[in-house]
């Protein structure tokens, strides 16, 4: 008669009944489960909470390089594209179940904590309850930040052009230069008169710049707006 192969799996389970620690899987899944979701609560606590720490401790050679950012790089975005680079907690609605879990994988794999996270997005991310193309970081220190997740919606394609005359104060005297001199041109020559129109479009080409101008400082002052270069870190209004 053949001897039948011991099964080392089988042994183990045999032992552990002998042992009487025969642990109940359906409450062994509930421990695992309300241990992750307490991992989970804790990482939403430390997105919603204000951090001090500047750098968290990671093994490179786990990172993504792509993911890898210089805050001048961050800092050029934001200006081109008027987003602000803030802390996590200022940010208005709840995060999505795929960032705390993507925190949650990172600080296993790496074997740390991760706290101190940013954010870019619109202001009105951290105003009202609407959101664009949010993006988490988690600092790495010498002004790197990595990416850890994007949600959201994309930007209009046309955002950068259209917030281009609020990069600075230049950027706005030009473009209401060249706003100017369009309506200029709509002038009919009747209204200019009869005589030395190019000096009389001149003057109205002035009028009219003055008028935008007056548009622009009104609206800025009474809105509180600020330059895309003066806001794109800060948690002021603008």
């Amino acid at each position: 008669m053949l001897l039948k192969k011991t099964n080392i799996h089988e042994k183990l389970i045999s032992q552990r009944k002998k042992s009487g620690s025969y642990t109940d899987p359906v409450a062994f899944a509930n421990l695992l489960l309300a241990e992750d979701e307490n991992k989970r609560t804790f990482i939403r606590k430390k997105l919603g909470s204000k951090s001090e720490i500047t750098e968290n401790t990671f093994d490179f050679d786990l990172l993504e390089t792509e993911r890898i950012f210089h805050l001048s790089q961050i800092k050029a975005i934001c200006i081109d594209y008027r987003l602000r680079f803030l802390d996590s907690h200022l940010y208005k609605l709840p995060f999505p179940e795929e960032a705390v879990s993507k925190i949650k994988n990172l600080e296993k794999a790496h074997q740390t904590q991760l706290s101190g996270f940013k954010m870019i997005a619109p202001s009105k991310v951290f105003q009202l309850k609407k959101y664009n193309d949010p993006l988490l970081f988690a600092p790495l220190g010498n002004d790197y930040y990595y990416l850890i997740h994007k949600w959201g919606n994309d930007l209009h394609p046309l955002r950068k052009w259209l917030v281009l005359p609020f990069r600075n104060l230049g950027t706005l005297i030009l473009f209401f230069l060249m706003l100017s001199a369009f309506c200029c041109l709509l002038v009919p020559e009747t209204f200019l008169g009869k005589s030395d129109t190019a000096t009389m479009r001149f003057i109205s080409f002035l009028f009219i710049f003055k008028y935008w101008c007056a548009i622009g400082i009104y609206y800025a002052v009474s809105r509180g707006k600020n330059f895309n270069v003066n806001i794109w870190n800060s948690d002021f209004g603008g």
